[in-house]
This record gives structure tokens, C-alpha cells and sequence, in this order.
């Protein structure tokens, strides 16, 4: 269950309600301005047919009666009466809100014609023939007019009866999406309360409760996807905190116990040549020192890794760029082995072509020193460690083979990482589990990296990547206790 999914379907299905809110108000809106007009037509189409019988009959009796004025003056006022009728049928023409009102508005413009023309027949030779006719004439009119009134009337009722049925309908909707939106409302708000909110004040409490000291504690994995993953992060990252402070302990006292064994021999050395135990040798003495060198070399070199593990940590690692040959660093480091190896051979290959690279001469030196060392010593006697410079694909390749112990394919998966060092090496040699890790850093600083490839009992192969220097690229100087990335 995703909490974005299930907000966002709750959220629409609340939007799709307000929408058939708004939309049924606004129908209802629509709905009641149309009843509004066809009541209005509905009222006109009651009033007008009435003032149209009654023009009808005032027409009627002045057409009958003697005349009270001149001929003139009474034709005219007939004539007025005709241009009512006339202007009153056309506005009942634009009262028809249906077929069968405007069939009846036609029939009764049909019947007043008729009446009109047998008036005027009547009036032009009197006869009690032709002012039967137009009498008749008259009340088939007047029929007609009454009709269309009940049928307006009718009409009326209906729309209104139809109009109390929707105002019903709009009130009973308006409340059920009322209700509806209420309960999604407080539906969700119990949801987030119970599936939201207490995971996050169970993740919150995990934090405090780490926080304070208590490094077995763990968040709860529950609620949506959202939460679970938050959840799961901190439980692992509070696992790693932890797995780290035992790293760090286990470091101490690796370095603690890898200490002791060069300060004992220190100790030792020294006591065989204090003053009180006679005169020494010059073997002797010459034994005692290459032992007391070994031993500072060993010492200088883990305090030197300490040292660099700190700056890269801290983020001051100093990188002073300069144009080198990367045979002439090969070369370099292999030279300094050659003169102290004892029961290995160190083969360099390098092309014929020069391989020019701007980085920090001494810090490659330092990579590849740790590199070839480490080639050495776990490596068995008598065995070939290969120190290799070429060109490929655009870069410079430096690679260290050795014949030794090799790696499983799970302790190259954390073999850059600090601390860290694989069982059967710490059977091998001492060593804090920073030179790698140092390494690594240090080749990436230069915009580079660093490979292995091995399998268990068939040796290992380090490759060290580097771009290439541009011919002609400016020169670059970095501020002191800066970091290269």
C-alpha cells in the first residue's frame, strides 16, 4: 500500500464528489432558471389568450353596434381593434413552449382569420345570414382562445409539480453528497491517523530512543510503502552505525595488538643493545637494526595510512598536480621493493612510448607502493608479482598482478572499504584495513579508479585507471587542505 496511491485516489475520489456537487448545483441551477422562463411563458400564455378573447369581443361589438361617430372615425377604430388582435396573436406565437401549443396558437390565428373575414363580410352586405356566420365565426374563436388557456394553464401546473419534484431531488442530493464528502473526510482523517501518523510517531520514537543510546532499538515497519521504506532506511542505517562502531572497536584493537608487535620488537632490539649486556657483535648489531628499521617502516607506514584515512574523512586531502611519466613512478617503486625483497621476483613492463599523466607524483607512488606490498605479502615465496604501465582506450593502465591467496567475489564487494580485510589476509600479514580504502580515494581524487579481478587461491590483478594529460591543458594550482574529486 503506497501512501501517494491511496491520497491520491482518496483525493480524487473526494474531487469527483465536489464535481458532482458543483455539477448537480449548477444542473439544478440550469434546471430552475428553464422552469423560471417556462412558468413565465406558461403565465404569459394565460394572460395574452385572455386579452385576445377580450380584444375579440371588443372588436365583435364594434363591428355590430351602430355607429357613434363618423364612418371614418368608426372604420378606424375597427381597423385599430384588427391591429391588436394582430399584435396579441403575434406575441402568443412567442409563447409556445411545445408542438402542441404552437398547433393550438395556429389553430386559434386560423379561427380569428376566419372571424375577421366574416366580420368583414358581414360589414360589407349586412344580412342575418352573414352576422350568423360571424358570430359563429366568433365563438369557434372563442372556443379556440379557451382552449389554449386550459392547455397554458395545464402546463403551468405540470411545470410547477415538476419543478417541486427536482427542488425534492436537488435537496436529497445536496445531502447525500454532503454525507458523502463528510464521511470521506473523516474516513481519512482516521486512516491517516491510524496508518500515517502512528508509524511516524513510531519511527520518531525509534530516533529518540537511538538517539539517547539505546543501539538495539528499531522502528516498526508499518503503514504504506512511503513509511515502511523510511522505516526500513533508519533500521539500517541504524544497523550500520552500529555494525560500524564495532568495525571501529575491532580496528582499535587490531591496531592496539598490530602496535604491540613492532614497539615488542623495539624493545627487545634495544635491550639486547643496552650497556649492560655486553659487548655486541657487529652481526648482531647489524641484525638489530635492519629488524629496528623494518619495524619503524612497519610503524610509519600504518601511522602514515591513519593520518591519510583522517584527512580523506575530514575532506583535506592535499593534491599537488604535476607533469609525471607513470613509467617513471613505476619504475620508482619497483626499484625501492627490489632493494629489500626476499624470495619474490618483480617483473616491470612498460611501453616505449611515454605515458603522461598530471597528478600528485607522490601520492601514485603511495597507491602503488601499497599495492605492490600487498602483491608481496600475500604472495607465497618464490612466486612472480607483475607491475604493468600501458595505454588503453584513452587512459593510462597501471596494474599489479600477483600469484597469492585471491579474493572471494563477496570480499571484493567491500574490499575499498575501511577496516576491512579478508580473513585468510589477516592470517597472512598484519594491517589496519586502510590502505585500500586510502588507495581507492586517492585514484579517484585524480578523476580515476581502481579495479580487482581474482578468484580464491589463483592471486589477484589491481588495475589503476587515469585519464590521460591533454597536451597543451592549463595549468591548475589547488588551494592547500583542498580535496580533489
Amino acid at each position: 500500500m503506497s501512501l501517494g496511491r491511496v491520497l491520491t485516489s482518496i483525493m480524487m475520489a473526494l474531487g469527483l464528489l465536489v464535481l458532482a456537487s458543483v455539477g448537480s448545483l449548477a444542473l439544478s441551477t440550469q434546471y430552475f432558471h428553464s422552469t423560471r422562463d417556462g412558468v413565465g411563458l406558461a403565465t404569459e400564455g394565460i394572460r395574452l389568450p385572455g386579452q385576445l378573447g377580450m380584444a375579440l369581443l371588443i372588436h365583435h361589438r364594434r363591428s355590430v353596434e351602430p355607429p357613434a361617430e363618423s364612418p371614418a372615425a368608426q372604420a378606424a377604430l375597427i381597423a385599430a381593434s384588427e391591429d391588436r388582435l394582430m399584435a396579441l396573436l403575434d406575441a402568443i406565437n412567442h409563447t409556445s413552449l411545445s408542438m402542441e401549443e404552437r398547433d393550438l396558437i395556429n389553430e386559434v390565428r386560423r379561427q380569428v382569420y376566419a372571424y375577421l373575414v366574416a366580420q368583414r363580410d358581414a360589414r360589407g352586405a349586412p344580412s342575418w345570414e352573414a352576422l350568423t356566420r360571424a358570430r359563429q365565426a366568433l365563438d369557434v374563436a372563442q372556443s379556440s382562445i379557451s382552449f389554449l388557456t386550459y392547455f397554458n394553464v395545464k402546463e403551468a401546473r405540470d411545470t410547477e409539480a415538476q419543478a417541486i419534484r427536482w427542488s425534492h431531488s436537488a435537496i436529497v442530493g445536496c445531502i447525500t453528497l454532503s454525507s458523502l464528502l463528510l464521511l470521506g473526510l473523516v474516513g481519512m482523517l482516521l486512516w491517516m491517523r491510524r496508518a500515517v501518523l502512528r508509524p511516524l510517531i513510531g519511527v520518531s520514537q525509534a530516533m529518540r530512543s537511538f538517539g539517547t543510546g539505546n543501539k538495539g532499538t528499531r522502528a516498526p515497519e508499518q503503514g504504506p510503502a512511503e513509511l515502511r521504506e523510511m522505516a526500513r532506511t533508519f533500521n539500517e542505517m541504524a544497523s550500520t552505525l552500529v555494525q560500524r562502531q564495532e568495525e571501529q572497536l575491532t580496528f582499535l584493537a587490531g591496531v592496539a595488538h598490530d602496535l604491540r608487535n613492532p614497539l615488542s620488537a623495539l624493545r627487545m632490539s634495544t635491550a639486547c643493545a643496552s650497556p649492560g649486556r655486553g659487548e655486541v657483535s657487529p652481526e648482531r648489531l647489524q641484525r638489530t637494526l635492519t629488524l629496528v628499521r623494518r619495524q619503524v617502516a612497519a610503524l610509519d607506514r600504518m601511522v602514515g595510512d591513519l593520518l591519510d584515512a583522517t584527512r580523506i574523512e575530514a575532506g583535506r586531502l592535499e593534491l599537488h598536480l604535476e607533469e609525471f611519466d607513470a613509467r617513471e613512478l613505476a619504475r620508482s617503486v619497483v626499484e625501492l621493493f627490489e632493494a629489500s625483497l626476499q624470495g619474490h621476483e618483480l617483473r616491470l613492463t612498460l611501453p616505449d612510448t611515454a605515458v603522461n599523466l598530471r597528478c600528485d607524483g607522490t601520492r601514485l607512488e603511495q597507491v602503488l607502493n601499497n599495492l605492490v606490498s600487498n602483491a608481496l605479502k600475500y604472495s607465497p615465496t618464490g612466486t612472480c608479482v607483475d607491475v604493468t604501465v600501458s595505454c588503453q582506450q584513452g587512459e593510462a593502465l597501471l596494474t599489479v598482478t600477483d600469484r597469492g591467496i585471491g579474493l572471494s567475489a563477496d570480499v571484493q564487494r567491500l574490499l575499498f572499504s575501511p577496516f576491512m580485510r579478508a580473513t585468510n589476509a589477516r592470517d597472512c600479514a598484519p594491517g589496519a584495513g586502510l590502505g585500500l580504502s586510502v588507495a581507492r580515494r586517492i585514484v579517484e581524487a585524480h578523476g580515476g579508479r581502481i579495479e580487482v579481478e581474482s578468484q580464491p587461491g589463483q592471486g589477484a590483478t589491481f588495475r589503476v585507471r587515469l585519464p590521460l594529460s591533454r597536451p597543451g591543458a592549463p595549468e591548475v594550482s589547488w588551494p592547500s587542505g583542498s580535496v580533489v574529486h
